[in-house]
């Protein structure tokens, strides 16, 4: 089975190329209800602009959000003008929701949702996992606190910063 999958159905284009991007932490943002700490995600060498970090910032401040309570934001820049604007926040007790936006270059003046047709459907790239991963552990050390107002405060200084 996994000689057919390799041969025809693998997922990855022959092209591509893979390589290392890097996760910045950023000033975290206050939306109606919820409270996000802020990743930049790119390549090390084309970092996200500013103007794309403020309009993504504006457009979520303006955007009436489903995401309540606390969570995360991931701007990744993919490729050279391509934007996910990635919302997740812990709802359920333990269970990580999100919502996501998408910027393409100059054709889009502003962010947009991300359509999400079909059932199977992808979630988080090999890059998004680091922070991902980071705030996991960050989610599960707030669960086991007293989860009071210090406990979150602890939790909104827990920033990852590193490769992805």
């Amino acid at each position: 089975m996994i000689d057919a999958i390799l041969e025809s159905d693998l997922g990855v284009d022959q092209k591509y190329k893979h390589g290392p991007k890097q996760v910045t932490p950023a000033e975290s943002i206050d939306t109606s209800g919820a409270v996000l700490k802020w990743y930049r995600l790119a390549p090390q060498d084309r970092q996200v602009p500013d103007e794309i970090d403020r309009l993504a910032r504006t457009y979520l401040t303006k955007t009436n959000l489903e995401a309540k309570g606390l969570g995360f934001v991931i701007l990744h820049r993919c490729g050279e003008d391509f934007y996910f604007l990635i919302v997740s926040t812990w709802r359920g007790n333990n269970e990580l929701w999100e919502t996501v936006f998408y910027k393409n270059g100059d054709a889009m003046k502003d962010f947009d949702l991300w359509p999400r047709d079909g059932t199977h459907k992808p979630a988080f790239c090999v890059w998004e996992l680091a922070p991902v991963w980071h705030e996991t552990k960050s989610w599960e050390r707030f669960l086991m606190s007293a989860r009071d107002e210090a406990a979150a405060r602890v939790w909104s200084n827990d920033l990852y910063s590193g490769p992805a």
